[in-house]
């Protein structure tokens, strides 16, 4: 018989927090160069967002990069949006767009996703860069493709240390206001 162990939430410290006052095209956490890089003090960075979109659809796709980087992307996804779930692979992309979903302005006023993004060994520079991510996008209906859940993993085919991420909407539109993002650093786990 197997026996199962409940996952315990990882600890981890705030590096930077983001709220939306007003409407974003872009959240940011760090820089390339300067001052304002993420701190390569701890092992792993973890990400959570609770964000939605004003794009006119039901499910937003967000966009990821790393140190803005636009090439060496490649990414495998599992979505449920329906009775049949789908799974699909993505390489040699210029940015990160599988990874998660957000409600758009046509999901149900006031609802905002649950999303978690795991970047491991993300100061090593010996290695590739890879995430594991998770979203939920939840809206009031059981209609095909007007809700999801998904879990995906990515690969940045680059040794570099990361120390910026750029999040905004696949299509160009913008995270909306009360749309929280939150990066921790994370040492041991």
């Amino acid at each position: 018989m197997a026996v199962f162990e409940v996952a315990k939430d990882i600890d981890g410290t705030t590096i930077g927090h983001h709220e939306c006052t007003t409407t974003d095209a872009v959240v940011t956490f760090g820089s390339v160069s300067g001052g304002s890089r993420i701190s390569q003090a701890y092992d792993h960075l973890m990400l959570k967002i609770s964000a939605r979109s004003d794009q006119a659809t039901y499910v937003s796709g967000m966009g990821m990069k790393f140190n803005a980087a636009t090439t060496n992307y490649s990414e495998t996804r599992l979505l449920a949006s329906s009775s049949t779930p789908v799974s699909n692979r993505k390489t040699g992309e210029s940015i990160l767009r599988a990874w998660g979903n957000i409600p758009g302005s046509s999901s149900l006023a006031d609802t905002f996703s649950a999303n978690t993004v795991w970047i491991p060994h993300y100061a090593n520079t010996a290695n590739f860069k890879q995430f594991v991510a998770r979203s939920a996008d939840p809206n009031n209906s059981t209609t095909d493709d007007q809700w999801n859940v998904m879990v995906s993993a990515g690969l940045w085919s680059d040794t570099d240390a990361i120390t910026q991420i750029d999040l905004s909407i696949v299509a160009g539109d913008d995270f909306v206001q009360y749309s929280n993002f939150t990066l921790y650093g994370v040492t041991g786990a």
